[in-house]
């Protein structure tokens, strides 16, 4: 069965991902295609295309389009959303209701116009409709490769739903508990990212990387977001989570005026400065607090038994989180969807479908489902591009001997990694162990803000020693405390607070960024490269070796190393 998964509902980070025969062939977001971050409003039309064309199939192949989003969720939700409202926004409940039916008719409009603009034609018994928040769910436990498992997928909304703890078992997602909007922890993080000074959906990493800067005990969030034990969920202030216009500081911003009032004048520049650092950390903890409530009511009783959490959403992105849920007790094995965030709503949604087809889904081992480009097509957009270039003997030695010698180099191989994260295909590497090689990235080449930490790609047999754990983490999504001696040596990946958001690298799954690596490593005795994606500040994570070369030409990167391929500066 060929099943493309497409969405999510047409705001921000649409994408693609196509499964045949229980196998995820490819999956990439919009945005690598189109150039525009998070492709805001687009229709994910590129990465369909692409999708089918790396499977060498055409659209009418297609047995079943998949769309992470449902008519019937929510009209559920709408009601629930109406009696939460009702008392507090009584005409924001009421329109909502009333804009109830156009708002499922805009997202079955969007299901039709991807199938019609992508040649594979609207029939409404192609279509499947899978609820946000199981798409979100699907995606993480489907693909972990764990028979059994709890759930907890955390994001801004899906229909009306904020949070759903599950529990899978057998190929089956069931339901515990559903927390709807507005009581939103993805909205209350994303109204302080604005506060902050960073965008909404694209800055809470920043807001995350933030927040060690700072103490959570000089900042009180009580009367913004906290639990509550009789009802046993979480409860947002309305007044401050993601208000109405009437209520904002800025009409543009969704943060509010009471919010102005409780911190401060919302923050602007790009340094650490009180009391932002302080309102970062205390925002952090809130989510922190928040997520092992959750967790410790509604699937501690599921984790005794097996102890493997599969987390997604939004929030599942942030690190800091998820390595405070590893350390729970009864938690013993975290898998987090690589992109958890929207894009992977996707891919989800044809997971779904396809567990409920009966297809056994293969465990997703690596994150490499984007294009990949011939040795042909990289040699002639070098050339086109004009710079100096030298076809290299062995491309991973090269690269080590410039990472030791401390020059920072770009690295682009391969198929392009699926989510946010570097992972050794489109990357930039540096040498950790040079102090200051972090604030030149920084500063020359991604122009973002200097206090912004990297992170560390490690080989996976010094993985324990350096992180003390044996747990594996291959996708960048859970934060570990260095061990103090290795964090000595390589204080270019170690953020303020003592810990790193690591890449295990397997020879199996990326054996030529594994060779960079060792090879590095028999030069300085160091099993670890420093690893940020190829990109610069507000841009997506590069596709095409024209999109490299044009990065590589703009910023102030001296090397690029595509395929066998070394590209200089020229003088």
């Amino acid at each position: 069965m060929k099943i493309l998964g497409v969405g999510p509902s047409g705001v921000h980070d649409p994408a693609a991902g196509l499964v045949i025969d229980g196998k995820v062939v490819a999956a990439a977001e919009e945005e690598r295609f189109t150039r525009e971050k998070h492709a805001i409003g687009k229709l994910p039309v590129n990465a369909i295309k692409y999708c089918l064309e790396y499977a060498g199939i055409g659209p009418d192949d297609i047995d079943i389009v998949a769309f992470g989003w449902s008519p019937e969720a929510y009209r559920r939700g709408v009601l629930r959303y109406f009696r939460r409202k009702m008392f507090h926004s009584t005409t924001r409940a009421i329109k909502t209701v009333l804009k109830m039916n156009d708002g499922v008719r805009g997202k079955e409009k969007i299901v039709r116009d991807i199938c019609l603009q992508t040649g594979i034609g609207y029939s409404p018994e192609k279509i499947r409709f899978v609820e946000h928040h199981l798409a979100h769910a699907s995606s993480a436990f489907h693909l972990s490769g764990l028979r059994e498992a709890a759930i907890l997928s955390i994001d801004g909304s899906g229909e009306f739903t904020a949070t759903l703890l599950a529990r899978g078992a057998e190929g089956r997602i069931e339901k515990i508990k559903e927390i709807p909007v507005p009581d939103s922890m993805g909205l209350f993080y994303s109204t302080f990212t604005e506060y902050l000074g960073f965008r909404q959906n694209n800055g809470e990493y920043k807001l995350m990387g933030m927040a060690p800067y700072g103490d959570a005990s000089k900042v009180d969030f009580s009367h913004i977001v906290r639990w509550d034990d009789k009802k046993k969920e979480y409860w947002c202030n309305d007044d401050h989570v993601w208000v109405k216009r009437r209520l904002r500081h800025d009409p543009d911003r969704m943060y509010s005026k009471l919010s102005v009032k409780d911190f401060g004048p919302p923050r602007k520049g790009d340094g650490l400065a009180e009391p932002y650092i302080h309102v970062a950390a205390g925002v952090q903890r809130a989510l922190e607090d928040i997520a092992v409530k959750l967790v410790d009511t509604y699937l501690k009783e599921e984790l005794l038994k097996h102890g493997n959490l599969c987390i997604a959403g939004g929030c599942g992105l942030n690190v800091a989180m998820n390595r405070i849920l590893m350390q729970l007790p009864y938690v013993k094995n975290i898998w987090v969807q690589p992109a958890s965030h929207d894009a992977g709503n996707a891919l989800g949604a044809a997971t779904y479908v396809a567990a409920e087809l009966g297809e056994k889904l293969q465990p997703m081992e690596h994150a490499y489902l984007g294009p990949e480009y011939g040795k042909g097509e990289m040699e002639s957009a070098i050339k086109n591009s004009g710079h100096s270039y030298t076809k290299e003997k062995d491309i991973a030695e090269t690269t080590a001997e410039l990472l030791r010698q401390g020059h920072i180099v770009g690295w682009f191989q391969g198929r392009m990694e699926w989510g946010p994260r570097a992972l050794g295909n489109r990357s930039i590497l540096g040498n950790p162990t040079i102090k200051g090689t972090a604030d030149r990235i920084n500063a020359i080449i991604k122009f973002r803000e200097k206090w912004r930490p990297f992170c560390p790609s490690i080989l996976e047999e010094y993985a324990p020693e350096i992180l003390g754990s044996e747990h594996p983490a291959p996708f960048m999504t859970i934060a570990f405390k260095a061990d103090p001696e290795w964090a000595k040596r390589m204080p270019e990946v170690v953020h303020i607070d003592g810990t790193c958001r690591p890449q295990v690298v397997s020879k199996k799954t990326n054996p030529r960024f594994y060779d960079v690596i060792h090879k590095f490593h028999q030069k300085t005795g160091v099993p670890v490269v420093i690893n940020t994606s190829l990109n610069r500040r507000g841009e997506p994570m590069v596709c095409s070796p024209e999109d490299a070369l044009i990065m590589f030409e703009e910023s102030g990167m001296e090397y690029l190393a595509m395929g066998d391929f070394l590209v200089k500066k020229n003088p």
